[in-house]
């Protein structure tokens, strides 16, 4: 049925999901008055968008959402079941898996309901606001979490017995500073104090306000970009570029002082692990860091497009992909920082053996090395 009821109703589609609306029609239709409060009128130039692209939306969001909860409890149950893994440095891996389930479990799970319930946001002008906090909120959490671990290893590796040497309690005092900053910021647009939320895309999530016009939004979003993505990108950089620089000079040192000397190495089998384990961890450190990098740019260089460019290229599925694609990044956080790293692998072996993970070096049932 392709009566004007139905369009006005958002049927826009029917049982094989071929669109069955107009071409005066627009995504906005049928949106109530009061929810126009958190719909820019930016997306009311769009068509409507075909429904089997929401619902493959949602449909990823769950199986997103299943793979990131049973990642990041996993690092979390490992943690407090290992007495050996709670050290200061895994506090801020730990901190990073508790900040990427509150993500995923807040921002997926209304989006999973509302593509099949509504083809718009179906949560309210406050519900709008509160996803786009609480996204704010864990999303920066991560990003300077992400910051630490870079300081953490860059301390470690790079400075040595040099180095400031972190503390439970130091760790503690950071983490609490960073939920603290994290939350602070957020609540200035959750209150439209500095800032603002609306509803973005295809209308089934909301973000910061990036397409008002107002001096208000416009250095929220500037300072967001500056402070939350720039700043953090180049210290990270400068860490792991640090940490890398550091361990090819050291390795070069040794090798040329070995030739000098006619042997092989002059590490004893123990150093040489110990060094093997530092490196693999850096590695896994910028591996993520550059993952992280390539999951927010585009999301930023969207945002931009519309602060500083023409915000008619910004199109429903151009704003929409970029914000889910953001979200990967509460998956692949505990894929590749904690089930990667040497001494969480050793645990999972013991604490989870029905996952088969073997780690390098391993001793084999029986005794034998592996």
């Amino acid at each position: 049925m392709a009566d004007g009821s139905s369009i006005i109703a958002g049927l826009y589609m029917d049982e094989t999901y071929h669109k069955m609306y107009s071409s005066s029609s627009r995504l906005t239709d049928g949106v109530p008055e009061e929810l126009r409060e958190v719909i820019h009128h930016h997306w009311d130039q769009f068509s409507p968008v075909n429904p089997l692209v929401t619902h493959f939306f949602a449909v990823f969001y769950f199986f997103l959402c299943s793979a990131s909860m049973f990642g990041n409890l996993l690092v979390m149950y490992i943690f407090i079941k290992v007495k050996s893994l709670r050290t200061p440095s895994n506090m801020f891996v730990v901190n990073l898996a508790l900040s990427d389930f509150c993500m995923i479990l807040t921002q997926a799970v209304p989006v999973i309901f509302n593509a099949f319930m509504q083809r718009y946001w179906a949560w309210g002008v406050f519900g709008c606001k509160l996803y786009g906090f609480l996204g704010a909120v864990f999303g920066v959490e991560s990003i300077l979490t992400m910051v630490i671990i870079g300081y953490d290893r860059y301390n470690v590796i790079v400075k040595g017995m040099n180095g400031t040497r972190i503390t439970p309690m130091r760790a503690f005092i950071l983490l609490l500073f960073i939920w603290f900053y994290a939350i602070g910021v957020s609540a200035l647009a959750l209150f439209n104090v500095w800032g603002g939320f609306m509803a973005e895309g295809l209308l089934l999530t909301c973000s910061y306000d990036y397409l008002s016009e107002d001096w208000n939004n416009f250095t929220y979003i500037i300072f967001t970009i500056i402070f939350l993505y720039v700043i953090p990108l180049s210290m990270v950089f400068f860490f792991y570029s640090s940490i890398v620089k550091a361990v090819w000079s050291h390795e070069l040192a040794l090798k040329k002082q070995a030739k000098k000397m006619n042997v092989d190495s002059l590490r004893s089998n123990t150093d040489s692990n110990a060094e093997s384990a530092e490196i693999r961890i850096a590695k896994v450190a910028i591996t993520n860091v550059s993952l992280w990098a390539g999951i927010w740019t585009p999301y930023t260089l969207v945002v931009l497009a519309a602060v500083l460019g023409s915000k008619s290229s910004i199109t429903p599925l151009v704003s929409q992909l970029p914000s889910f694609i953001a979200k990967t990044a509460s998956c692949i956080n505990p894929l590749v920082y904690a089930v990667s790293h040497p001494k969480y692998r050793e645990a999972l072996m013991t604490e989870v053996p029905c996952l088969g993970i073997q780690e390098q070096g391993a001793p084999k049932k029986g005794g034998e090395d592996q």
